[in-house]
Formats: structure tokens, C-alpha cells, sequence
């Protein structure tokens, strides 16, 4: 496949979106693979859930799966026009998808999807924990308790519960992949709650690792850098967005489908010796 050349900042004055935002707004459009991703059945017969897959990195590893023989279940929260054209993508595939809306802060909903996965598919073979609540702050002050608490119920509890709910059905060869960031490494003090979710993350993947390598599923993580998506204009200040991206050594956001070969590779069989381990998607910055 040709290298793309992808778009650089300066960006486009963006539409204002309540967060997490959609993905229709922006400009320019974020490419998740839709015309180029080309599988080779890395993932046949699997099952897999992934929240956070309406839109972002979600989308791009959701049609990543499917073209890579994976039937999916998509959790998202209330974005139904991206959700439901990303399971177009999954079924032009030949792969079946289940949509499931609903608040990750919710522990029955975390259970719940779980539960419809099985009900849907029989099993589940691979978790992707991958949605994420972030806002911009200026100051600790700002940062109210209840914001806090819910940048930590959507980013790290439902990690937790999702991953408790879902290792009953998850056979030997299984796999979670959790998105961290690399914020866990270098944190953005405007993105305090997020950024600690994010070391969180990381901790939370390196432990659990260790406990489920006697069962035979690995559990690793992948460190995106900045990463053209929907919470990029719904969450920051208009002159960040406009320059997104230009900080790293390949003066670019990246582009959703960039991130989802890490995410394919982390879930086949063909990492069955990769646990414990952050893949680092940085555009060029260090990740220690």
C-alpha cells in the first residue's frame, strides 16, 4: 500500500460538538481504514467487543476486525448515526455486528454488554477496552469531584468491570487490549483526570497480565499519540485543535486507521508470546 499523505495543521476552524462528539463535523474527515484496510484472516471465527466503537480509533479497529474474519459487538454511548455506519462497514465484511448504546459509568450496563455479546456470539474472544471521557482544564480548580469521578468511571472503572464480566466466557488463546495513551508517559496538565486514567490503564494491563498468564489470555495495551477523532474538537479549546498534532516529530495528528494494525496484531494468535506489553503509537515521540 502507498505511504498516504495525510493532512497537517494547521486545521480548520472546527463545528462545535458536545463531547464525545461525531464524526460527520469534521474537517478534514478522519480516515479509519474504510478504502484501505485489506485483511488476511488474522481473526477468523473470533468474537470481539469494543466500546468506544462508534467513531476513532473504535471504528478503524471495528473494520480492521471484521475484514479480519471477526464478528463484533460495539458499545457506544448515544452517537446511533456513527454507530450504526460503522456497522454497515462491519457487515460489508460478511461479519456480523451488534450495536449496544448505553453509559459505561453504569455497572450493570458494563455487565450488560457482556451478557448481550454471549448471548449474541456464545463467547468472547477478545476485549477491546478502548472508550474514553476526557475534557480540558486550565487549572486544578476546575476540575470539579463529579468530573473527577466520571473521567475515572468511564476510562478506568468500566476497564475493570467489563474485564471481570467478560473472563468467564474467554477461553485459553483470548486476548484484551486496552487503549492507553501517551499521556500515561508524558501527561498533558490541561488533561489531568484523563492523563492519570492513563497511567492507570497502564498499571491495570502490566498487573493483570501477570494474574491471567496462567489462563492462557494475554492482556496488553496500545499507547496512541495524538489521534484525529471526534473528542479531539469536542473536548479542546478551538487554537489546540487547529494545531493538533503539530508537537511530535511527524508534525500530524494520526489517523484512526494508523492504529488499528496494533490493535489486529495484539488480538491474533500471532502475539501469543506479547503480554504485559504497551505498544506505543506516537508519530515519532518517545514512549519509555
Amino acid at each position: 500500500m502507498a505511504l498516504i499523505d495525510y493532512p497537517k495543521p494547521p486545521f480548520p476552524d472546527q463545528q462545535k460538538q458536545r463531547t464525545p462528539g461525531r464524526t460527520a463535523p469534521m474537517n478534514p474527515a478522519p480516515d479509519h481504514g474504510e478504502q484501505t484496510y485489506r485483511g488476511c484472516d488474522r481473526l477468523h471465527g473470533k468474537v470481539a467487543i469494543i466500546t468506544g466503537g462508534d467513531s476513532g480509533i473504535g471504528r478503524a479497529v471495528a473494520i480492521a476486525f471484521a475484514r479480519e474474519g471477526a464478528d463484533v459487538l460495539i458499545s457506544y454511548l448515544d452517537e446511533h448515526d456513527d454507530a450504526r455506519q460503522t456497522a454497515d462497514w462491519v457487515t460489508q465484511a460478511g461479519r456480523k455486528a451488534v450495536l449496544v448504546p448505553g453509559d459505561l459509568a453504569g455497572r450493570e450496563h458494563c455487565r450488560s454488554i457482556v451478557e448481550r455479546a454471549v448471548a449474541e456470539f456464545g463467547r468472547v474472544d477478545v476485549l477491546v477496552n478502548n472508550a474514553a471521557h476526557q475534557m480540558t482544564y486550565e487549572s486544578i480548580e476546575q476540575i470539579s469531584d463529579d468530573e473527577w469521578d466520571h473521567t475515572f468511571d468511564i476510562n478506568i472503572g468500566a476497564m475493570f468491570r467489563l474485564t471481570k464480566a467478560a473472563l468467564p466466557h474467554m477461553k485459553p488463546g483470548s486476548a484484551i487490549v486496552n487503549t492507553a495513551s501517551i499521556n500515561a508517559d508524558k501527561p498533558n496538565p490541561t488533561l489531568l483526570p484523563y492523563a492519570t486514567t492513563k497511567g492507570a490503564i497502564q498499571n491495570f494491563t502490566a498487573g493483570l497480565a501477570q494474574w491471567l498468564a496462567e489462563r492462557g489470555i494475554r492482556v496488553n495495551c496500545v499507547a496512541p499519540g495524538p489521534i484525529w477523532t471526534p473528542l479531539i474538537p469536542s473536548t479542546m479549546p478551538a487554537e489546540h485543535v487547529k494545531q493538533f498534532g503539530s508537537q511530535v516529530p511527524m508534525k500530524r495528528p494520526g489517523q484512526p486507521a494508523e492504529l488499528a494494525p496494533a490493535y489486529v496484531m495484539l488480538a491474533s494468535d500471532e502475539a501469543s508470546y506479547v503480554s504485559g506489553a504497551t505498544l506505543a503509537v506516537t508519530g515519532g515521540a518517545p514512549f519509555l
